[in-house]
């Protein structure tokens, strides 16, 4: 115990995160939290942090401290690591400090430290499942998330029996900051955050736990306040990448089906990381009061403004959303609002190349119907199989979130192809029936198997995609994208 817990206090000053005149302060803490009545500084081989935590959380079980389940490892987890990193004073003054001198180095340590301080456990998201594979619009990026680890029946029954205290409101409210966690929300000792002022609101960064792509950071509200897209959403987004032009940033939609998983709380998503929606090339290309505007060749309906005017942007910003809001057109499924409720909404995205922002605008759309009950404009019954969920901001720029069940069932597609087992011996694979009858068609027997399912499921990805999108990749639907650009050129004379 003594000496792994040296390994920490070593591996922390190895990687700047505690002072040498802290070294006795962290020991105290540490034996304090594992009951060790002494501590004695001792000449130790380096090790990983993954290794490092593992034998502690062992010790911490064996001791009978925490049980040895997911959640309670992972509690205790953050508990530790919180002793051996920066306060987040200290974090705040050493981001300003580099800032001054180079915006990107500023992110460089701040998305390091989070690595290094097992706020995001890169041992789980490196075991993330990732490809690429090129498609009629050029080449779309895969992932199968392994990071998220699943629960036990005892952790599941802890968090229902967990009393609400409604505090945080939410996983992305600033209190979380040193928020010891419980069953039913994650602990957050070791999270950090840095202030932004964005439009003259106040918003604080911080990087996922589970990073999706390099430097997947959230940029949320000072307050829980729900998310919204209008004039101020398209200054926040100019005014971060006029911080940091290394970093593309991008909102959900504020409304159900067609937006994120957290609707309820302010946020923007953004990184370091070349999404394929970057490469995507040119359907119909025109000019609005000087501004390059491109109809792209995307699955989802996509207006790409391109400019080095800021003011000028966000003004055609604001009337493409306004008049696509207005926006209905019938004959493809196009209606507004049902009863008072809003369907019209837009997804934007935003980067800087050069002094030049590049601003994508998403048209979405979330009218259900009869025989779509999950949205017209949403991933359709036959692709559930594979993917069912909302297809929110990272999905829409190509990059697909893809369930980690996928994992084994794609192995077991893969021997029902190869002869080595039917479609009816497990249960597993009842829900891709129709899909494996497809693919025993197209296999030949001659391709590598692992590119082989890649492709397809990368070919499914696409489907889902076009299903979301509200004007379809056909003539119909461009001479439907191109009257919604006429009223805009219309409304702009």
């Amino acid at each position: 115990m003594q000496e792994t817990l040296e390994q920490l206090i070593r591996y922390a000053l190895d990687h700047q995160m505690i002072d040498p005149e802290e070294t006795d302060y962290c020991a105290n803490k540490l034996i304090a939290m594992f009951g060790e009545p002494v501590f004695h500084h001792q000449d130790v081989q380096d090790a990983g942090l993954p290794e490092i935590m593992d034998q502690l959380l062992d010790e911490a079980v064996r001791r009978g401290l925490i049980q040895d389940t997911v959640t309670e490892r992972d509690l205790l987890d953050a508990k530790i690591m919180d002793i051996v990193m920066p306060r987040p004073g200290e974090v705040n003054r050493r981001f300003t400090e580099l800032y001054a001198k180079d915006p990107q180095a500023a992110t460089d340590w701040f998305y390091d430290l989070s690595i290094r301080s097992n706020y995001i456990h890169k041992d789980r998201t490196d075991k993330n499942i990732k490809f690429e594979r090129p498609t009629p619009y050029g080449p779309m990026q895969i992932t199968i998330n392994l990071s998220k680890p699943e629960k036990d029946p005892r952790e599941i029954a802890a968090a229902r029996t967990q009393k609400s205290t409604g505090y945080p409101a939410c996983l992305l409210c600033k209190e979380n900051v040193g928020f010891a966690g419980h069953a039913s929300h994650p602990a957050r000792q070791n999270l950090r955050i840095i202030p932004l002022n964005l439009g003259g609101d106040k918003y604080y960064m911080q990087y996922s736990p589970y990073i999706y792509y390099n430097e997947h950071c959230i940029i949320f509200n000072e307050q829980h306040v729900p998310m919204r897209v209008d004039h101020g959403t398209f200054e926040h987004l100019a005014d971060f990448t006029d911080l940091f032009e290394h970093y593309t940033l991008g909102s959900n939609t504020d409304i159900p089906i067609v937006g994120g998983s957290i609707l309820t709380h302010d946020h923007y998503q953004g990184g370091r990381h070349h999404f394929p929606i970057e490469d995507a090339t040119v359907r119909h290309h025109t000019e609005i009061d000087g501004i390059s505007v491109d109809l792209l060749n995307w699955p989802l309906t996509t207006l790409r403004l391109r400019t080095s005017h800021r003011e000028a942007l966000i003004a055609l910003a604001d009337r493409i959303l306004a008049d696509w809001i207005a926006w209905e057109d019938p004959e493809n499924d196009i209606i507004r609002e049902t009863g008072g409720e809003r369907h019209n909404a837009i997804t934007p995205i935003l980067r800087k190349k050069d002094g030049v922002y590049e601003l994508d605008l998403v048209l979405r759309n979330n009218r259900t119907t009869e025989e779509y009950p999950m949205g017209i404009f949403h991933p359709h019954a036959e692709h559930h199989h594979v993917k069912k969920e909302n297809i929110g901001l990272i999905e829409v720029m190509g990059l697909a979130i893809l369930p980690a069940r996928l994992k084994d069932e794609m192995k077991l597609i893969e021997n029902v192809l190869a002869g080595n087992m039917a479609v009816e011996d497990d249960e597993r694979l009842a829900k891709h029936a129709r899909w494996i009858g497809q693919l025993q068609e197209q296999w030949t027997g001659t391709t590598d198997m692992d590119d082989f399912l890649q492709q397809a499921l990368t070919d499914k990805f696409v489907c889902v995609l076009e299903d979301a999108g509200v004007y379809k990749m056909d003539e119909k639907g461009l001479q439907g994208a191109l009257r919604f650009l006429e009223q805009v050129k219309h409304d702009n004379d």
